[in-house]
C-alpha cells in the first residue's frame, strides 16, 4: 500500500453502529468506505450513505462475495448469529474482519491492552467485544495490574435507549456473556458479572459505566496512578472518555465510574456507546492501514 492509498473498508449492517462507523471513516486519513451494505435501501443509514456518494447495496454479504476486490477489511455490524455465517464466507475470501458483534469467534481485542498483540499475530478476525466491555475492561485490567488476584468484578453500563438499535437488543444475552468472558480473560478475576441498562429517559442520558471490584486491602495510591494512566491512554483514541468517579473504597470494594460523551457523528453526543466501540475499531483499522503499533500497548 502506497502512502496515497487508503485501506478499503466494507461495512456490513446499516444501523446505528454501521452508520456511525461510516461517518468516522470519512474523517480518517488512512481509511475509505468502499461499500455500505445492508438489506433495506430505505433505511436511514442507507439514505445517509447515499447522500455522501458512498457505494451502497441491499445484498448484504453477497455484495462482497460477488466482488471480493471491493474491500480490504470488513466491519461486521450485524448480529452475533449473522456473524457466524459471514465469517464462513469472509475467511475463505481471505478478508480481515473487525467484528462489532458479541460473537467472540475471533481474538477479543481492547486496543489499549492487546491491540499490538492482535496486529503482531496477524489476527484476521478481531472482536471488539461490546461497548460496555470497551469502557470497563481497561479500568478492570488496570486494577488487576496492581492486585493480580481479584476475587470478583462487576460492571454496569447504562446507555440511552434511543442509541440501542435492533441488533443490540437482539444480542443482549450475547452482550452479557461476551463482556463477562472478556473481563475474566483480561483480568484473571475468579468471577465476573456484566449488566446493561437501556435507559428510556428523555432527554436521553449519556453513557456511564461503573466498575466494582472486590479487593482485600487495596493499594489506593497505586490504583489511582494506574487508572489515571489508562484513562489517558483510552482518551488518545476515544476523546470523550472521562473518569467521572475516581477510584473510591467502600469496605473491600473499589468503585470507579466512567462516562463517555459521543462525537455526535451520527446520533447526538449522548450515544457514547457508539463512540467507545467504534473509535476502538477505527483505531485498529488505522493501525492495520499504516502498520504502526499502539504506544505503550
Amino acid at each position: 500500500m502506497t502512502s496515497r492509498e487508503k485501506l478499503k473498508i466494507a461495512i456490513l449492517g446499516t444501523g446505528n453502529i454501521g452508520t456511525d462507523l461510516m461517518m468516522k471513516i470519512m474523517r480518517s486519513e488512512h481509511l475509505t468506505c468502499a461499500l455500505f451494505a445492508g438489506r433495506n435501501f430505505n433505511s436511514s443509514g442507507m439514505n445517509c450513505a447515499n447522500s455522501y456518494g458512498i457505494t451502497i447495496s441491499d445484498r448484504g454479504i453477497e455484495a462482497i462475495k460477488s466482488n471480493p476486490k471491493i474491500c480490504d477489511v470488513v466491519f461486521d455490524c450485524t448480529s452475533a448469529q449473522a456473524h457466524q455465517y459471514h465469517w464462513e464466507i469472509l475467511s475463505k475470501l481471505g478478508k480481515t474482519v473487525i467484528d462489532m458483534t458479541p460473537a467472540k469467534l475471533g481474538d477479543l481485542c481492547v486496543p489499549a491492552i492487546n491491540g499490538n498483540d492482535c496486529l503482531k499475530t496477524g489476527a484476521t478476525n478481531i472482536n471488539m467485544i461490546t461497548c460496555g466491555g470497551q469502557a470497563s475492561i481497561p479500568i478492570a485490567y488496570a486494577l488487576s495490574q496492581v492486585h493480580p488476584n481479584i476475587e470478583y468484578i462487576e460492571v454496569a453500563s447504562s446507555i440511552a435507549s434511543r442509541s440501542a438499535g435492533p441488533a443490540t437488543r437482539l444480542n443482549l444475552d450475547e452482550y452479557i456473556e461476551t463482556t463477562q468472558l472478556a473481563l475474566m480473560k483480561f483480568t484473571g478475576a475468579k468471577k465476573t458479572k456484566a449488566i446493561l441498562i437501556l435507559n428510556p429517559a428523555n432527554p436521553p442520558i449519556d453513557m456511564q459505566t461503573s466498575i466494582y471490584a472486590k479487593i482485600v486491602d487495596p493499594d489506593m495510591s497505586a490504583i489511582h496512578a494506574t487508572v489515571n494512566l489508562m484513562v489517558e491512554k483510552i482518551k488518545s483514541y476515544v476523546p470523550g472518555y472521562q473518569l467521572l468517579v475516581p477510584p473510591s473504597k467502600d469496605g473491600d470494594k473499589i468503585i470507579i465510574t466512567i462516562k463517555v460523551i459521543g462525537a455526535g457523528d451520527y446520533l447526538p453526543k449522548y450515544a457514547g456507546n457508539l463512540d467507545i466501540i467504534n473509535c476502538a475499531a477505527i483505531a485498529m483499522a488505522e493501525r492495520l492501514a499504516v502498520g504502526e503499533s499502539f504506544k505503550n500497548g
